[in-house]
């Protein structure tokens, strides 16, 4: 079994974002209307269209589209905003490290810079209407791929599903009087961070230390300047365009390339399938971390369109799918076990919040957050990023658990 992760404060020192400026051009805007009308007018085949219109809404700084299959291209707007000087720093990368194994660390691939050009963030952002991350076929994205199917658990509305019989002992294990808390925010050195990397991102191997037996064998498109999650839990989490995450846990590099973790997982970004009963990954819910993240991009597009993840302190030994591991203390029943889905009651009036806060809470009604490890009570977890305003994430301190119910979802696995 794997033991509690105490999950508190993520920790990630000395990474800076930046990144190369995606340009918006009319002539592509001109295009795609073009296309669209010739869906409707003239027939164009449908999956012809959307491969094209794949290709035309994402253009890099050079102007030549960015590479992805038709399959998973999710089209969207892009508007370049300069967020960095151009006297500022350039482009984190480990020292020394050149060429392909070293990757841009950021929510997203970016082209590279050049030594005399400035230094910018590409912030993709939604026409009225639109959202960026909502692809083709709507939802979620990351990588440039769908975040799972449509109808997978972490994507699915459970905004109508029915109270479990168990909400109400689950709800006060976690703890009515405790309060919501963001475990990310401005700080740097707080929340989850991740690196996206291109479906040809070069894969060195990974030693695993602890939990070899349920882990995914390498090798793992991990650059060698990804970051590290400080602190106990040490995550390091890859998107990639290939339509796969790769998380890993306790990780660090071996020196010679490659990565030693206590344990790993790969998910597909395009299947629904879980990994076998009783195995951990890189969460001790045996879930993929990524997913249940809440994400800049998500945020500044106006809706976050999936599940959460959160910690809680005491879980009975258990987990509901899709959850597939437990990490718990106790066998007591009144206890919640890995994977319990908490929904905030539709009856909490919104109408104080703004913002960021307001984002997660509707996401939180509509979609609800898993419980994925062991740690502090009611902290939800984020991506670093240091545009995140405090004081707008601090409206959430203000929740209480007797705000949240828990919904039926399946049993509980021993």
């Amino acid at each position: 079994m794997r033991p509690s992760g105490g999950s508190r404060y993520r920790v990630w020192q000395g990474v800076t974002r930046s990144a190369a400026l995606t340009r918006y051009d009319p002539s592509i805007e001109a295009s795609i209307v073009s296309l669209i009308g010739g869906v409707t007018r003239r027939r164009v085949p449908l999956l012809a269209a959307l491969a094209l219109l794949g290709t035309a809404t994402v253009a890099c700084s050079s102007g030549r589209p960015f590479p992805r299959s038709a399959a998973t291209m999710a089209p969207v707007t892009t508007v370049s905003v300069s967020t960095v000087p151009a006297t500022g720093p350039a482009p984190a990368v480990e020292p020394g490290a050149t060429g392909a194994g070293a990757a841009q660390i950021g929510p997203a691939p970016q082209p590279p810079t050049t030594a005399s050009g400035p230094a910018h963030t590409t912030v993709t952002t939604a026409r009225p209407g639109s959202s960026t991350t909502v692809g083709a076929v709507g939802g979620p994205t990351i990588a440039g791929c769908a975040l799972f199917p449509a109808d997978n658990p972490w994507r699915r509305d459970i905004s109508r599903d029915p109270v479990d019989p168990r909400s109400s002992a689950w709800v006060a294990s976690v703890g009515l009087g405790t309060h919501l808390h963001p475990d990310f925010g401005a700080n740097p050195t707080y929340g989850i961070p991740y690196v996206v990397v291109a479906a040809g991102q070069p894969k060195v191997p990974i030693t695993f230390t602890a939990y070899g037996s349920q882990s995914d064998p390498g090798p793992y498109p991990v650059p060698r300047n990804a970051p590290v999650e400080a602190g106990g839990d040490a995550h390091v989490l890859v998107a990639s365009g290939d339509c796969h995450l790769y998380e890993l846990y306790g990780a660090s590099p071996d020196g010679g390339g490659g990565w030693r973790a206590a344990a790993g997982a790969v998910f597909d970004l395009r299947s629904d399938r879980l990994r076998p009963d009783t195995w951990t990954s890189a969460d001790a819910a045996g879930l993929p971390i990524l997913p249940g993240l809440v994400r800049w991009d998500e945020v500044q597009a106006g809706h976050i369109d999936h599940a959460l993840r959160f910690t809680v302190s005491k879980t009975q030994r258990g987990f509901i799918h899709p959850a597939t591991h437990q990490a718990g203390s106790t066998t007591d029943p009144n206890v919640a076990p890995m994977g319990a889905r908490f929904r905030l009651k539709a009856s909490f009036d919104l109408t104080a919040f703004h913002g960021a806060a307001l984002v997660v809470l509707r996401a939180l009604q509509r979609y609800g957050m898993f419980v994925a490890d062991n740690g502090s009570n009611w902290f939800v977890s984020g991506a670093t990023d240091s545009r995140w305003n405090d004081t707008d994430l601090d409206q959430l301190k203000t929740i209480a658990g007797s705000a949240f119910e828990v919904v039926t979802s399946g049993p509980v696995l021993h």
